[in-house]
């Protein structure tokens, strides 16, 4: 009797230690004072973050990989210079085929090499100029290494 609910002690444990694992966050984490929540797709060896506002408004994706998106922005679509996880970059505005949408001109859009075989996509989508500025200024803080997060090794 003592050995079947060892057993069956054991399988509800292994199947906790199971779920916890897999509901436990791929992305970096977001200051508690940012009030946004990421969305999480993690597939193959590339995952995306996306921060969105309590009411749904996604306002940042950020995309980790380990394969060179090999995307290359115009320099006259180029704006501020920048750093992320280290390394530096510049923001651009995204290119799109020549609409300008409401909020355009505060998008941003960028690649930076982390490391060997990690990359990340940035993408900003803020409300204003000021939400802007504050999605750079958090971005810069994020911790990429290996342990924070889980894909795009």
């Amino acid at each position: 009797m003592k050995t079947v609910s060892a057993a069956i002690l054991l399988c509800l444990c292994a199947i906790a230690i199971t779920a916890h694992a897999q509901s436990a966050p791929k992305c970096p984490s977001l200051p508690a004072a940012s009030n946004l929540q990421w969305q999480e797709q993690a597939t193959g060896d590339f995952l995306v973050c996306r921060a969105s506002t309590r009411d749904g408004r996604e306002v940042m994706s950020l995309m980790l990989t380990g394969n060179d998106p090999d995307l290359r922005f115009p320099r006259a679509l180029r704006q501020e210079k920048d750093s992320f996880a280290g390394e530096e970059l510049y923001w651009y505005l995204p290119d799109l085929g020549g609409q300008e949408p409401p909020g355009f001109a505060d998008r941003r859009v960028s690649v930076v090499k982390i490391d060997k075989n990690r990359y990340a996509q940035l993408a900003l989508y803020p409300g204003d100029s000021e939400e802007r500025a504050g999605l750079q200024q958090m971005i810069r803080s994020m911790n990429l290494n290996p342990a924070a997060v889980a894909a795009g090794r």
